[in-house]
């Protein structure tokens, strides 16, 4: 029996849209996958800050936050993948071929510019806690 083939694009925009919550992790090994677990942990996490410790508004976002950026390296991880080496990795007993089409540089531009703006805003409002004690917002 030939094994599902996994699409390295569904996977990148899995990754992008849904890496907080380890979608893309889920899609590329079906079953307990640890880290989409750990992902998936950011949630309840989340809950458990607003819920019960009550800290500043921006630490109870936090894990959600550090899973996104997570996801969006994870993203552009898969998204650089040789064609040959992610049908080599994932796509083993499928019996297809990888072909990366447009779209793939395209998500890898948008995940660049969403990454990178999480990441700096994430850490210029985490320095603004901490040292100034949010002076500045």
């Amino acid at each position: 029996m030939a094994a599902t083939h996994k699409n390295k694009t569904v996977a990148t925009l899995l990754a992008l849209l849904l890496g907080g919550i380890g979608a893309h992790r889920f899609y590329l090994k079906p079953g307990a996958d640890r880290i989409g677990l750990l992902h998936l942990c950011a949630l309840p996490v989340t809950g458990i800050l607003w819920g019960a410790v009550k800290p500043h508004p921006f630490y109870v976002i936090l894990p959600l936050l550090v899973s996104c950026i997570a996801g969006f390296i994870e993203a552009l991880v898969i998204g650089l993948t040789p064609d040959e080496k992610w049908d080599a990795q994932h796509n083993a007993g499928s019996g297809r071929q990888s072909r990366s089409n447009w779209i793939l540089p395209v998500l890898l531009v948008i995940t660049m510019l969403a990454g990178t703006i999480v990441l700096i805003g994430t850490m210029a409002r985490l320095f603004d806690i901490l040292f100034t004690g949010g002076a500045y917002g």
